[in-house]
This record gives C-alpha cells, structure tokens and sequence, in this order.
C-alpha cells in the first residue's frame, strides 16, 4: 500500500470531537443593561458641563435641558459635550428646543424626533 494513499485513509476517518471547558469572559446582557441609568440634568450656569461629563464618563445616558440657560453658554455646553461623546466614542442628539441626550459607547440611540417646521425659538440661532 502506498504511504499517500494511507495518508488519506486516516485523514476520512472520523475523528472524535472533545470539548475542553475553557474560562469564557462572558457577562450576561441581563445583568449589564440591569444597572443602565438615565440621568435628567437642567444645568444653569457652563461650570456644570463637567458634571454632565462625569456621567457620561461612568457610562450613564444624560438628557441635558438647557432652556433655562442663557444661550451662549448653551452653546460652550453643546460644544463641550459634543467633544466629550466624541471622545469616549458616543453620541448625542437633539430632542427639542435646547434639549438634547448624550449617551456613551454602551447605549444605542435608535430613530428620530422631527422638529416641525416654523416652531422656532425666539433666538436667530438657527440650530436650535
């Protein structure tokens, strides 16, 4: 018999699976959503952008309502933020008229809110 040919018996047997337990790394998705918080902040004054940027950082959604606020310092807000959930690779978006969500890596923002056309805030600003 030849030595190619015998090779090749061997190789169409059937050989046995065994699974070996390994130590997986694996978190229930039960138990990392269960702990997910969302935090409502109404900030008065910029000085409190880092404060939002802290929850963001501990991996918390914030919905940010800047109404109350003077609309320049809305704006170093908006841009501070932008800046923060860019760089822990997030998002934000807008809800309505100066209010927005910031979520981290770790929560997914799915569709949209339109803004109806002509419902525009008393400011020539027009993104808001």
């Amino acid at each position: 018999m030849d030595y190619g040919m015998e090779m090749e018996e061997k190789m169409d047997e059937e050989i046995p699976f065994t699974k070996t337990l390994q130590k997986q790394n694996v978190i229930s998705i039960d138990k990392g959503k269960s702990g997910a918080k969302v935090v409502l902040l109404e900030p008065r004054t910029y000085s409190e952008a880092q404060g939002v940027a802290d929850h963001l950082k501990s991996k918390r959604a914030v919905v940010i309502n800047l109404q109350r606020m003077p609309t320049d310092q809305a704006l170093r807000i908006v841009d501070f933020l932008s800046g923060t959930v860019y760089a822990i690779g997030g998002d934000i978006q807008k809800l309505g008229i100066k209010t927005f969500i910031c979520t981290p890596e770790n929560v997914d923002i799915v569709g949209a809110i339109s803004e109806l056309l002509g419902d525009e805030e008393h400011s020539n600003i027009k993104r808001w």
